[in-house]
Parts: C-alpha cells; structure tokens; sequence
C-alpha cells in the first residue's frame, strides 16, 4: 500500500505526516510519500525545519507537486491541509480513497509554539491512521 500526503506547496504539513509515518512504520508493504498541489521551491529550512528536529523529523527530498499519475500509483491520499480543496480529486478512479484532516498551515502567524502544535496534531492523526492499518 502507499499513502500519499498531500498539503499545499509540500514543505511542512505533508512532509511532516510522511517523516512520521515512515519512522513509526515497520511494515514494509505500507509506505508514505508527499506532494503539494504547488510545489514549493525553496529547500527545507527555517524555523520548521527546526521545531521538525525536536521531534526526530527529517524532511527528504525536494518538494513535488501532485499530478495524475502520482494519484493513480497510490491507494490512499489524505490532505493535510485545510488549503487544499477537495474538489481538485474528484476523480472516479480516487473515489472512497480521499481523506481529509483540515490542518491549517502557521505562515504569517505564530512562532515556534504554533509549530510545534500544528506537528502534534498531525502526529496524533498519523498515529491513528498508522493503527487502523494495522500499525
């Protein structure tokens, strides 16, 4: 199975929920990636990046971008964002594997504070998604 995390330019929210479930994942049939619907352009850095690292998260690879034949080699997509309309896969060949979690993004506001609160609550949704598969 793969699960692919979506959130808006794929720099923090999606990249966090991948890191986590790939380092809390031992079953190796099961495995994350992560997308934005706009790919980011810059390189991880900066105060995310930072917070990510209290938590033992590190976030590989450039950011991507979603495109159709990434959505049709996954069999999960759960968005991360509360950004990112659902509208956008309102695809038949997606339909009943679209999950959405509303998670807002911290730009323009908060600090580390907020940041660190944003990670536990996509934690606590990856920890439950990682049970209900059998994690």
């Amino acid at each position: 199975m793969k699960i692919l995390f979506i959130c808006k330019h794929n720099k923090f929210r999606s990249k966090v929920a991948e890191a986590y479930f790939n380092k809390i994942n031992k079953n190796k049939k099961i495995r994350a990636i992560s997308a934005g619907i706009i790919k980011g352009d810059l390189p991880f850095e900066g105060i995310e990046v930072e917070v990510a690292k209290k938590f033992n998260l590190v976030f590989k690879g450039n950011p991507k971008s979603v495109s159709t034949e990434l959505l049709r080699s996954v069999d999960k997509v759960i968005i991360v964002a509360d950004d990112v309309p659902k509208k956008l896969f309102n695809y038949d060949f997606l339909k009943g594997r679209v999950i959405i979690w509303r998670i807002s993004d911290f730009f323009g506001r908060g600090g580390k504070v907020l940041i660190e609160k944003i990670i536990k609550r996509i934690i606590k949704k990856v920890d439950k998604l990682h049970k209900e598969l059998g994690g």
